[in-house]
């Protein structure tokens, strides 16, 4: 197998790990198997992916969309270092509010299954990260929503000693008692 699957603290949420084939050359791995990926709980259709690049400090999210159009993702960090975070905000789940935090980096490989029903976000620990997903859903610009990454419920140990730079948008987003829980999954 040229992937280990690890069930985090909430089960759905899951730690991939590929194997990495490496020699004085480089390196090759396999990023998706969909048979693989399915025998492990990992059955959903991803379709598009995402590059984002981001500089040191930067904190993204928490975001998520709105139902019908919510996202499962297979996030990956290429090149630097991130936490990557997942809420649980499915409204009926045992975990609700609660999260995974995990680091992915360029030299760990490892990749984060986060399913529909979380909010997802990360904090660059590098002088620039890049991070490639893919998501089962497109992009509905207006389904697209969030909630506060410091909210207090929540309660995120960032493990951050530094002023995280914000999108002006992810100052204001609502908290987790704030958001509509109408337009959850």
């Amino acid at each position: 197998m040229p992937f280990e699957f690890e069930r985090q603290s909430i089960p759905d949420v899951i730690l991939v790990k590929p194997k990495v084939f490496g020699d004085n050359r480089g390196f090759f791995m396999e990023t998706y198997k969909k048979s693989e990926f399915a025998q492990n709980g990992i059955g959903v259709e991803f379709n598009q992916d995402n590059h984002s690049k981001s500089s040191a400090h930067v904190l993204r999210g928490l975001h998520y969309q709105a139902k019908p159009y919510g996202q499962a993702k297979l996030v990956r960090c290429v090149r630097g270092r991130i936490y990557d975070v997942a809420v649980d905000i499915r409204p009926n789940s045992k975990t609700f509010g609660q999260y995974v935090k995990v680091e992915l980096s360029e030299n760990n490989k490892n990749m984060l299954y986060i399913p529909e029903g979380f909010a997802h976000g990360f904090v660059v620990l590098s002088d620039e990260a890049e991070l490639c997903y893919k998501a089962s859903g497109e992009y509905n610009k207006d389904a697209d929503r969030g909630i506060l990454w410091n909210d207090k419920d929540i309660n995120i140990n960032w493990e951050i000693d530094f002023k995280p730079v914000l999108s002006d948008k992810d100052k204001v987003q609502p908290t987790l008692k704030e958001i509509n829980k109408e337009e959850l999954l």
